[in-house]
């Protein structure tokens, strides 16, 4: 072989490709569609990030250039510190448009140090940005809706104001219009406040029982008991850390010499922790200023009001039963955006009202356990109620104590029903406080299930009222699987929480499909092969089972505690024999970590008392192309 052609020939492709890449770099520099950064650096990583910082300052450039100096100003006095950050804020614009560059390596020698790379973007991208980041807000504005009707405040607030957030950082914020459903139009910069606003005017806060510093409060909302909601209160010398409220009970916790008149209540609506997962909506709220509420505090009066005959009838007609399944109002869950928009303000809509089996007639033996049971709980033991457990109970129940400091709230009220041949207790519920993590406290409904022999053979975190009515409206389902489902995705849940690796070994089939989705950079070579784009994509990484049971006890291992809850349940029923695809919300709280997306599980009923989960997946957002994985996925 001839090497020296060789070398000659690998010389002229080089060089020809070098003279493909120079002219095309050439076309785009004097082609005015385009605007351009370059980057010159002793690596082509260097010179990269050069090129990109180079760009954003073009484009920051061309927007404001764009953008009239009267908006400007208007944009700099409502929304922001300083006219040079209304450049940084335009900065988020340019930083969204990443997905949509392209470039060129003009040079990359390692041995010289020097690399020379330019990034480029058609000027007709930018308008995209601006009609992409409103079609969000829309987006923000339909979820806050949704969630308003089911009684979901805490998310109701979060993407209401998030979405106002946004609204202040468009190009013109006051042009900026929503149109609903009905095909009215309203100006988001006045109309989002005034829903906040109503949200607020609507809240109803009370102090349902006080003992030393433990205080319990009821948090209603049209008269009904929240599905859930989040709040910090002033103990005397600061603002407390995030607390959770569940089905329309909160705890407080205060000094035990406390004796104030009053508690001082803010409810959360900013969600700043939470905003890392959109990069796009965490860097517009680092710049843009905050928007204050003053009817988001309220002040409590800390004694608690006297119970008569009148007002506890009225309470529990507006609460309905404590165990979540009897209710005698409902917030609508089965759709239909009823009347959302009249008079500026969101209406729930009753739904229609699933109820439980009556009371089983022998349920003394079971009562009188629980109230042992319950004692012992307030006082931390488990001896004294170890005989009333089976090993793998007893088991549970020791996590349960040390699931952060547990505290029984609201009134005990037992109800039991037979599901096979067990007996379901509901009824208790519990709050839980932890030392570590944004949120400092959540309240839990408590499950209990007796075997034939009456022993306690497992507890679990039971599901908000909400998602208990998606499953259990299904009526074309026979009630002894609906049952079986809700006690499925309660021990499921509660699994994560109590990190029961035992058990989630024991509900996966040991072939299941394990799928989680991730947020990754990537790189793809555009059609001429004269550079690349660079796009944030999920990426989708498959575990069998065991690699899977060893990332999670990595990550057990690493927090002080879990929580999960459930929202936006959708559950059919597949063509193979007891299958069932289950589609959830899934909100995600650690003590170092914190996500939401979309969870997937379709598990094999045939056998109610041991459920097998065939497939798994978790995606932090709906695919563009699939949406949200499903049954006909996996056929």
């Amino acid at each position: 072989m001839d090497y020296s052609k060789f070398i000659f020939y690998l010389i002229f492709v080089a060089f020809s490709n070098f003279s493909v890449f120079a002219q095309s770099w050439e076309s785009v520099k004097n082609d005015t569609a385009y605007l351009y950064g370059e980057g010159f650096g002793t690596t082509k990583a260097e010179a990269d990030q050069f090129a990109l910082n180079d760009l954003i300052s073009k484009i920051s450039l061309q927007v404001s250039s764009s953008t009239t100096t009267e908006m400007q100003e208007s944009v700099v006095n409502g929304n922001l510190e300083s006219k040079e950050s209304f450049g940084m804020l335009m900065n988020t614009y340019s930083q969204a448009t990443l997905t949509n560059t392209e470039s060129f390596v003009l040079v990359n020698d390692p041995d010289a140090e020097e690399a020379h790379v330019v990034r480029f973007i058609k000027k007709s991208e930018i308008k995209r940005i601006f009609e992409n980041r409103r079609l969000k807000i829309e987006s923000m504005m339909e979820t806050a809706i949704r969630a308003e009707s089911k009684g979901k405040i805490d998310v109701a607030l979060k993407h209401l104001y998030w979405g106002l957030i946004l609204t202040k950082s468009l190009q013109y914020p006051n042009e900026a219009y929503f149109v609903d459903e009905d095909g009215n139009k309203h100006l988001l910069m006045t109309w989002i406040p005034a829903q906040l606003n109503n949200i607020f005017s609507e809240l109803d806060v009370k102090t349902i029982k006080k003992n030393k510093g433990e205080v319990e409060l009821s948090f209603l909302y049209k008269g009904i008991p929240v599905n859930s909601i989040d709040y910090t209160y002033f103990d005397g010398s600061d603002w407390s850390s995030l607390y959770s409220a569940k089905d329309g009970v909160g705890v407080l916790d205060m000094p035990p010499s406390d004796v104030r008149e009053f508690y001082q209540i803010k409810f959360e609506y900013e969600y700043r922790g939470e905003a890392h997962i959109d990069d796009e909506l965490e860097s517009v709220m680092g710049l843009v200023k905050g928007f204050r509420l003053p009817a988001s505090r309220v002040n409590v009066k800390a004694l608690p009001e006297k119970r008569t005959p009148s007002n506890v009838a009225s309470v529990n007609s507006a609460q309905g039963s404590t165990n979540g399944f009897n209710m005698t109002q409902s917030f609508n869950t089965l759709g239909g955006l009823v009347d959302v928009f009249k008079n500026n303000s969101f209406s729930s809509v009753p739904t229609e009202i699933y109820k439980m089996p009556s009371e089983i007639e022998d349920s003394a033996t079971y009562k009188k356990i629980l109230t042992k049971i319950v004692a012992a709980i307030k006082v931390g033991a488990k001896e004294s109620v170890a005989s009333y457990f089976t090993s793998e109970g007893l088991d549970i129940y020791e996590r349960l104590l040390l699931y952060g400091q547990a505290k029984i709230v609201g009134q005990t009220d037992f109800e039991f029903y037979r599901l096979g041949t067990d007996v379901i207790a509901r009824g208790l519920q519990m709050s839980f406080s932890f030392k570590t993590g944004s949120r400092k406290a959540f309240v839990q409904d408590v499950v209990f299930t007796f075997n034939s022999e009456n022993k306690i053979n497992n507890i679990a975190f039971g599901l908000g009222k909400t998602a208990n009515d998606d499953i259990l409206g299904k009526s074309v389902w026979p009630e002894a699987v609906r049952m079986a489902i809700v006690q499925f995705l309660e021990n499921y849940q509660t699994a994560y929480a109590l990190k029961r690796l035992d058990y989630i070994e024991g509900v996966f089939d040991d072939d299941a499909v394990i799928i989680t989705g991730s947020y990754v950079p990537r790189k793809a070579k555009i059609a001429d092969g004269g550079g690349y784009n660079i796009k944030r994509e999920v990426k989708y990484t498959r575990y069998d089972k065991q690699a899977y049971l060893k990332y999670l006890s990595r990550s057990f291992e690493s927090k002080e505690f879990i929580n999960i809850r459930f929202a936006n349940t959708d559950i059919r029923k597949t063509s193979k024999g007891e299958e069932y695809a289950i589609q959830l919300y899934q909100e995600y709280y650690s003590s170092n970590y914190g996500d939401k997306g979309y969870l997937f599980l379709m598990v094999n009923m045939n056998n109610p008392d041991a459920p097998v989960i065939i497939v798994r997946t978790w995606q932090p957002e709906k695919d563009p192309k699939f949406g949200i994985y499903g049954p006909e996925m996996f056929d």
